[in-house]
């Protein structure tokens, strides 16, 4: 897991920036929010992952980081020529591990899924207290059947 995004190219008029607070609820919200920007931007392709890889960063926020009215949990989705980008930007420093789950327990496999489906995925510092966890999806590799899209 890369320290720090990789160069990608810029947003070409697509961006949506939200704020969410923890409660389990607002994850369907995301989702839904991101689901519209993707059908907005021609860019349904990438629903199927970028839906899931979103649940499980956002889910991971609410479950770790620490909310509070002045510090919500902002959800970025942006459009490239290249694909999208999903951020979730938490108030909470401590940056998320991959671990091996224990094979009955019910959860732990969230980072794995991630890692699984985005093109690449990260850990940044941002302004202010907390992380950025990012991840992005390429068009080329949604059309080539590579990681995650096929």
């Amino acid at each position: 897991m890369p320290e720090f995004p990789k160069p990608w190219l810029p947003p070409i008029g697509g961006s949506v920036v939200l704020r969410w607070s923890s409660h389990p609820r607002c994850v369907a919200l995301a989702r839904l929010e991101l689901r519209k920007a993707l059908a907005d931007w021609g860019l349904s392709v990438l629903e199927d992952s970028a839906v899931l890889i979103l649940s499980e960063l956002l889910s991971n926020a609410s479950l770790h980081a620490r909310v509070t009215p002045e510090q919500p949990i902002e959800t970025s989705y942006f459009r490239s020529s290249g694909g999208l980008r999903i951020e979730v930007h938490d108030g909470s420093p401590e940056r998320p591990k991959p671990r091996t789950p224990d094979p009955e327990a019910p959860d732990g496999r969230g980072l794995l899924l991630v890692e699984a489906l985005a093109d690449e995925w990260g850990v940044a510092d941002r302004a202010g207290p907390g992380k950025i966890i990012w991840a992005s999806l390429s068009l080329q590799e949604a059309a080539d059947g590579g990681p995650g899209h096929g």
